[in-house]
Protein backbone atom coordinates (compact mmCIF):
# COMPACT_ATOMS: atom_id res chain seq x y z
CA UNK A 1 0.00 0.00 0.00
CA UNK A 2 1.40 3.69 -0.85
CA UNK A 3 2.06 6.08 2.18
CA UNK A 4 -0.72 8.35 1.93
CA UNK A 5 0.40 12.21 1.40
CA UNK A 6 -0.98 15.07 3.15
CA UNK A 7 -0.94 19.12 2.70
CA UNK A 8 0.93 20.98 -0.12
CA UNK A 9 4.29 21.12 -1.22
CA UNK A 10 5.86 23.80 -0.71
CA UNK A 11 9.42 25.39 -1.79
CA UNK A 12 12.57 24.92 0.00
CA UNK A 13 10.94 22.01 2.45
CA UNK A 14 13.47 20.97 5.48
CA UNK A 15 12.75 17.41 5.82
CA UNK A 16 11.87 16.48 9.37
CA UNK A 17 10.51 12.80 10.45
CA UNK A 18 8.84 11.74 13.56
CA UNK A 19 5.32 10.61 15.00
CA UNK A 20 2.74 12.12 17.23
CA UNK A 21 0.28 10.25 19.46
CA UNK A 22 -3.42 10.54 19.61
CA UNK A 23 -3.97 10.16 23.25
CA UNK A 24 -7.49 8.75 24.88
CA UNK A 25 -8.63 8.74 28.60
CA UNK A 26 -10.97 5.84 28.26
CA UNK A 27 -12.37 7.27 32.25
CA UNK A 28 -12.77 11.18 30.32
CA UNK A 29 -13.95 10.04 27.30
CA UNK A 30 -11.52 12.53 25.97
CA UNK A 31 -8.34 13.09 24.57
CA UNK A 32 -5.34 15.18 25.21
CA UNK A 33 -4.22 17.97 23.22
CA UNK A 34 -1.69 20.43 23.18
CA UNK A 35 -3.21 24.15 23.75
CA UNK A 36 -1.20 27.01 21.79
CA UNK A 37 -2.11 30.78 23.08
CA UNK A 38 -3.76 31.37 19.71
CA UNK A 39 -6.53 28.54 20.89
CA UNK A 40 -4.99 25.88 18.09
CA UNK A 41 -5.27 22.55 19.47
CA UNK A 42 -2.17 20.29 18.57
CA UNK A 43 -1.45 16.56 18.74
CA UNK A 44 1.61 15.66 21.21
CA UNK A 45 4.57 15.30 18.14
CA UNK A 46 7.92 15.75 17.37
CA UNK A 47 11.36 14.24 15.73
CA UNK A 48 12.40 11.11 15.82
CA UNK A 49 16.40 10.40 15.48
CA UNK A 50 17.43 7.86 13.21
CA UNK A 51 18.78 6.14 16.11
CA UNK A 52 15.77 5.89 18.28
CA UNK A 53 12.71 3.07 17.96
CA UNK A 54 9.59 5.33 16.30
CA UNK A 55 7.40 4.15 18.84
CA UNK A 56 10.14 4.94 21.79
CA UNK A 57 10.90 8.24 20.20
CA UNK A 58 7.17 9.42 19.59
CA UNK A 59 6.03 7.96 23.40
CA UNK A 60 9.40 9.60 24.50
CA UNK A 61 7.86 13.15 22.93
CA UNK A 62 4.29 12.66 24.06
CA UNK A 63 5.79 12.63 27.92
CA UNK A 64 7.99 15.29 27.49
CA UNK A 65 5.27 17.88 26.13
CA UNK A 66 2.34 16.39 28.40
CA UNK A 67 3.75 15.23 31.31
CA UNK A 68 1.31 12.34 30.69
CA UNK A 69 2.99 9.01 30.81
CA UNK A 70 0.92 6.21 32.35
CA UNK A 71 -0.43 3.94 29.25
CA UNK A 72 -1.83 0.90 29.34
CA UNK A 73 -1.98 0.55 25.44
CA UNK A 74 0.13 1.54 22.49
CA UNK A 75 -0.61 0.97 18.99
CA UNK A 76 0.63 1.80 15.67
CA UNK A 77 -2.26 3.77 13.53
CA UNK A 78 -0.45 4.29 10.63
CA UNK A 79 2.33 6.79 8.95
CA UNK A 80 2.40 9.42 6.10
CA UNK A 81 3.67 11.83 4.48
CA UNK A 82 3.10 15.73 5.15
CA UNK A 83 3.87 19.06 3.77
CA UNK A 84 3.18 22.27 5.83
CA UNK A 85 4.37 25.44 7.26
CA UNK A 86 6.06 24.95 10.89
CA UNK A 87 4.64 28.57 12.38
CA UNK A 88 6.63 27.82 15.97
CA UNK A 89 10.07 27.63 13.49
CA UNK A 90 8.98 29.27 10.83
CA UNK A 91 10.13 26.89 8.25
CA UNK A 92 8.33 24.90 5.06
CA UNK A 93 8.50 21.40 6.48
CA UNK A 94 8.15 17.68 4.94
CA UNK A 95 7.60 15.05 7.11
CA UNK A 96 7.44 11.37 7.45
CA UNK A 97 5.67 10.61 10.60
CA UNK A 98 4.05 7.12 12.48
CA UNK A 99 1.25 7.89 14.38
CA UNK A 100 0.52 5.93 17.29
CA UNK A 101 -2.79 5.50 19.17
CA UNK A 102 -2.13 5.80 23.24
CA UNK A 103 -4.51 4.84 25.84
CA UNK A 104 -3.82 6.18 29.40
CA UNK A 105 -4.12 3.92 32.36
CA UNK A 106 -4.06 6.85 34.62
CA UNK A 107 -3.71 10.32 33.88
CA UNK A 108 -1.24 11.72 36.79
CA UNK A 109 1.84 14.05 35.36
CA UNK A 110 5.12 14.38 35.13
CA UNK A 111 7.39 17.45 34.91
CA UNK A 112 7.09 18.81 30.95
CA UNK A 113 10.92 19.50 29.13
CA UNK A 114 9.40 21.84 26.58
CA UNK A 115 11.52 23.12 23.93
CA UNK A 116 11.91 27.32 23.82
CA UNK A 117 9.80 27.36 20.90
CA UNK A 118 6.84 24.93 22.40
CA UNK A 119 3.95 26.98 23.65
CA UNK A 120 0.88 24.74 24.83
CA UNK A 121 -0.62 23.11 27.83
CA UNK A 122 -2.23 20.46 28.49
CA UNK A 123 -5.83 20.11 27.39
CA UNK A 124 -8.48 17.56 27.68
CA UNK A 125 -11.09 17.32 24.19
CA UNK A 126 -14.01 15.81 22.72
CA UNK A 127 -14.04 14.36 19.05
CA UNK A 128 -16.16 17.44 17.94
CA UNK A 129 -14.37 20.10 19.69
CA UNK A 130 -10.63 18.76 17.85
CA UNK A 131 -12.17 18.52 14.71
CA UNK A 132 -13.90 21.86 14.90
CA UNK A 133 -11.20 23.68 15.77
CA UNK A 134 -8.89 22.06 12.73
CA UNK A 135 -11.70 22.52 10.53
CA UNK A 136 -11.45 26.34 11.51
CA UNK A 137 -8.16 26.70 10.80
CA UNK A 138 -7.52 24.31 7.41
CA UNK A 139 -7.59 26.08 4.89
CA UNK A 140 -3.76 25.91 3.82
CA UNK A 141 -4.07 21.74 4.30
CA UNK A 142 -1.78 21.91 7.04
CA UNK A 143 -4.26 19.95 9.09
CA UNK A 144 -5.24 17.35 6.72
CA UNK A 145 -3.26 14.46 8.08
CA UNK A 146 -4.20 14.94 11.83
CA UNK A 147 -7.51 14.50 10.76
CA UNK A 148 -7.17 11.63 8.74
CA UNK A 149 -5.42 9.83 11.31
CA UNK A 150 -7.59 11.29 14.42
CA UNK A 151 -10.84 9.60 12.70
CA UNK A 152 -8.61 6.53 12.15
CA UNK A 153 -7.85 6.07 15.70
CA UNK A 154 -11.14 7.30 16.89
CA UNK A 155 -12.65 3.55 14.82
CA UNK A 156 -9.94 1.91 16.58
CA UNK A 157 -10.83 3.08 19.95
CA UNK A 158 -14.43 1.71 18.82
CA UNK A 159 -13.56 -1.50 17.45
CA UNK A 160 -11.46 -1.73 20.89
CA UNK A 161 -14.65 -1.17 22.97
CA UNK A 162 -13.07 2.06 24.53
CA UNK A 163 -15.61 4.58 23.01
CA UNK A 164 -18.59 4.77 24.61
CA UNK A 165 -21.49 5.80 21.87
Amino acid sequence: MQTPEFGIKRDNEERRDGGCGVIFDPETQKYAVGKKPSGLLILFAGGVGPEEDIQEGVVREVTEESGLHDFSYIEKIGEGISHFYNSAKKVNRVAHFTVFLLILKSSGVIPTKLEAHEEFVLAWVTPEELLSNWGERNQDKDYDHWIYFFEKAEMRLRELGFVLE
